[in-house]
């Protein structure tokens, strides 16, 4: 049973429930003009956004219909087309969008306007989408919890009192509540993961490579944080992710892409086997029902001709949990060091920011190696489990969404957290690894709270891991989003 949002709400309308790839195919067809699915979209943020504040720095609407007026007019010329052409979309703002305010969450950039794209912001752009915005975050990106002094928290599409989760809450919010056709997000932590878990959508974590973020980031953060795609359903993220991924001169790591991903979901997954870690032995720290509800969702893999085993494999996860903190504040700490160090912008940072930088600062050049000789036998121990197994599932957050006024959980089934990101340590394990992962729906507590699974497939393995999300989604008995 599709369950029922608390927000009210009114009900969304038929063009704004279709998927991206149909929208698209639409609109090529000129079955449905860009400014009838523009209009039909703002109408919607318009009734909606206000209960939730997912969507930030939205541009004028008169601007903005221009721009879906002469897309109809470049099509009704024959012009060529892109595969987003005419879908509205907002970037999440942590990303660089050239003209359109981009805020980082953090009062030091409330009023930065770019005056270039991240490369895949590019991509988007090129393909024929229509940028109307910005997604809100935590600022920085920091957490699992989008709240930022500039624009305030997102609250959950199912429950107003919620968190949405982070840092790419306000997509996955505007997604489930069909404010927009298909989003972008961005994953260090878990951030293209938790928020769509929480929200009863699809959040994918490529391989590490595969989407080139923009001329900002340096070498050593592109190792873990990536880019990626959102969407409220398997193809509609691999429409987007055709778009966005890809080799990109001006990032070094960037993988080439090896054909179209929407295309090679043509073909079903033919089942495999799956190892599912669970809360890894009890390691993990996870509160009640989360564990029932993923074990629920992996049973409906059977119907796909998946077999899945338990299995807890022999490593030392506190210590692989350090390394990933190690790497986390060698990275995200020092890009931060240069607000820390002027007294003025260190008023602004939040606390977690500051105790990023803190921690870092203390870091020695043989605690980061030690940490990445640590990453590297988690490489290695995953491409072992990848000989014997197609995917390794784990739940996608261990707590449910909780009150969103709580900056972040400190404990979790009674154990005491010790950092503001260790109630997300489930999420680590595909980031160390480079790992392509797949947030799916798993259904709903008592309560009516989200929760999601990992997927996480071999490196470079993105199509079969999307290949097995689409074969679970076919099994579910309610749609993504809470409409």
């Amino acid at each position: 049973m599709r369950p029922v949002t608390k927000h009210a709400v009114p009900a969304a309308s038929d063009i704004c429930r279709l998927s991206a790839v149909e929208l698209a195919d639409r609109i090529r067809q000129r079955q449905l003009a860009v400014r009838e699915v523009v209009s039909a979209f703002l109408d919607r943020i318009e009734a909606v956004n206000p209960l939730v504040n997912a969507i930030v720095s939205l541009r004028e609407r008169t601007d903005i219909l221009a721009e879906a007026e002469s897309a109809d007019a470049h099509l009704a010329r024959g012009g060529e087309t892109g595969s987003l052409f005419g879908l509205p979309i907002a970037i999440k703002d942590l990303a660089l969008t050239k003209g359109l305010r981009t805020t980082f969450g953090s009062p030091i950039f409330a009023d930065f306007i770019p005056d270039m794209d991240d490369f895949f912001v590019e991509r988007i752009r090129k393909a024929g989408a229509i940028i109307i915005g910005k997604t809100n975050v935590p600022e920085f990106g920091l957490g699992s919890n989008t709240y930022n002094p500039v624009f305030g928290p997102t609250l959950n599409a199912f429950d107003p009192a919620l968190t949405a989760g982070g840092s790419s809450g306000g997509a996955a919010v505007a997604l489930a509540l069909d404010m927009l056709p298909v989003a972008d997000g961005s994953d260090f932590g878990g951030s293209l993961r938790n928020p769509a878990a929480y929200n009863n959508v699809y959040g994918f974590r490529p391989s590490q490579g595969l989407v080139p973020a923009g001329p900002d980031i340096d070498v050593f953060h592109s190792q873990m944080g990536v880019e990626g795609p959102m969407g409220r359903g398997v193809r509609d993220i691999a429409l987007l992710l055709d778009e966005q991924a890809g080799h990109h001169p001006q990032a070094p790591l960037s993988l080439a892409k090896e054909g179209s991903f929407l295309d090679g979901l043509r073909a079903k997954a033919s089942g495999g086997r799956i190892a599912w870690l669970g809360d890894l032995g009890g390691h993990l720290p996870t509160e009640p029902g989360v564990i029932d509800l993923c074990e629920a969702a992996l049973a409906r893999f059977a119907d796909a001709s998946f077999h899945s085993e338990a299995l807890v494999p022999d490593v030392d996860f506190e210590a692989l949990w350090q390394a990933f903190v190690t790497l986390r504040q060698a990275s995200s700490g020092c890009g931060l060091k240069a607000h820390y160090d002027d007294p003025a912008k260190r008023k602004l940072l939040k606390p977690e920011a500051a105790w990023e930088v803190e921690q870092a600062m203390r870091l020695t050049a043989p605690q980061i190696h030690a940490a990445t000789v640590r990453r590297t036998s988690w490489h290695r121990t995953l491409l072992s489990l990848f000989e014997h197994f197609d995917l390794i599932a784990l739940p996608t957050a261990q707590v449910f969404p909780f009150d969103v006024t709580t900056h972040w959980p400190d404990k979790v089934a009674g154990r005491t957290m010790d950092s503001y990101h260790r109630w997300m340590e489930v999420s680590a394990f595909a980031t160390l690894g480079g790992c392509p992962a797949l947030n799916v729906p798993a259904g709903f507590d008592a309560k009516g709270r989200p929760m999601g699974m990992q997927l996480i497939g071999r490196p470079r393995g993105d199509l079969g891991v999307l290949k097995a999300g689409a074969a679970y989604e076919a099994t579910l008995p309610w749609p993504a989003g809470a409409g």
